[in-house]
């Protein structure tokens, strides 16, 4: 069973930072990708950050060149600097780990989510 549990959200102001980061419990496979994405309100949830197995990166294009995605695979975590924050940023970021363990088959494990919060 594989469960994940999101910290480090909070309330930034405008051009600050925050970090976070999510733990990932049971097995863990070497070409697992791990992610963030976020749901504002009323909005659908949508990708922010992807890193795989072998360390490449994706970005929204709404968050590239602020933010940046990091796994410590000794560690089982993820995890998602923050920098540059915009009021639009706000918004429940979970985490996410995707298997494909086949062709035919795919899986998706997310965490509860954190709360991040930019307001002046």
């Amino acid at each position: 069973q594989v469960q994940l549990v999101e910290s480090g959200g909070g309330l930034a102001q405008p051009g600050g930072s925050l970090r976070l980061a999510c733990v990932v419990s049971g097995n863990i496979f070497r070409l697992d990708t791990l992610g963030w994405f976020r749901q504002a309100p009323g909005k659908q949830r949508e990708l922010v950050a992807a890193i795989t197995g072998g360390g490449s990166t994706n970005y929204a294009d709404s968050v590239k060149g602020r933010f940046t995605i990091s796994r410590d695979n000794a560690k089982n975590t993820v995890y998602l600097q923050m920098n540059g924050l915009k009021l639009e940023d706000s918004a429940v970021y979970y985490c996410n780990l995707n298997r494909r363990p086949t062709v035919e088959a795919e899986y998706n494990y997310w965490g509860q989510g954190t709360q991040v919060t930019v307001s002046s």
